[in-house]
């Protein structure tokens, strides 16, 4: 993965990781780091745990680990979409069609954005992202001809 060496772009990364592994130190958290090819210093590392407002929480199976509270949890290492996804596709799906590597989803007016981050925040496996406008959704999967199979998928979770 090409991660650019801007501060944002690591400070979303450390997020990403944090979300994803069990961090027990930030010895741990350089290491995920420098594995994808991210080289930080622990002073930085720790300037930027500060930043994204990461705290060490108690998890019942590592002990305590750093998480950042305010930020939606990704849930790829789940099997299928959480109940939360689910229920904000019958809420906000109107239509879904698709189109080679692209998916196109129409919502409500002023409610694209908002399935769109939930999308995004789901990691979800097949997908590299998303971009929202008021009321239309551009879903963008990694299989150059997905589009019609992540499409289907959707349009059976709002069912």
């Amino acid at each position: 993965m090409a991660i650019p060496s801007t501060k944002t772009a690591r400070q979303a990364r450390i997020i990403e990781v944090l979300q994803t592994h069990r961090v027990r130190s930030q010895a741990e958290l350089a290491q995920l780091l420098t594995d994808d090819g991210l080289k930080v210093t622990q002073a930085t590392l720790s300037r930027d745990l500060v930043e994204i407002g990461a705290e060490r929480v108690r998890d019942e199976k590592s002990g305590l680990i750093y998480a950042v509270p305010n930020h939606p949890v990704r849930r790829s290492t789940q099997e299928g979409p959480d109940a939360r996804l689910v229920s904000l596709f019958k809420e906000l799906l109107v239509t879904a069609e698709a189109s080679a590597n692209l998916v196109i989803l129409r919502t409500p007016p002023g409610a694209a954005q908002f399935l769109a981050s939930a999308i995004d925040q789901a990691g979800l496996e097949p997908l590299l992202g998303s971009i929202a406008g008021d009321d239309t959704v551009m879903v963008i999967t990694r299989d150059p001809n997905g589009g019609e199979k992540v499409a289907s998928l959707f349009l059976e979770w709002a069912a």
